[in-house]
């Protein structure tokens, strides 16, 4: 089992700087369907965590920390995305 590359903070989009700090509705909708494409990324990415743990331990112990950390790293960049979505939405 080898874990797919999956999002990190460093392949998502960088947001436009809006001035006055306000996004345009276009901005929004820009974003909101980024952190719909992290939110899915991230729970692939859980699932091949959750096969590895079901399917390939012990045997595949050596692929832990790689698939945890990619796990962890698509789970950031959603959460980042979704942050920023939050506050746009606010106001």
């Amino acid at each position: 089992m080898s874990p797919r590359r999956s999002a990190s903070l460093a392949d998502s989009p960088k947001w436009p700087v809006c001035e006055g700090g306000k996004m345009s509705e276009d901005e929004i909708r820009e974003l909101d369907r980024q952190v719909k494409k992290l939110k899915r990324l991230a729970a692939e990415q859980a699932a091949r965590l959750h096969d590895l743990v079901e399917d390939g331990l012990p045997a595949a112990w050596q692929e832990l920390p790689e698939t945890s950390q990619a796990t962890i790293l698509a789970c950031q960049a959603w959460a980042e995305a979704n942050a920023r979505l939050q506050a746009a939405l606010k106001g």
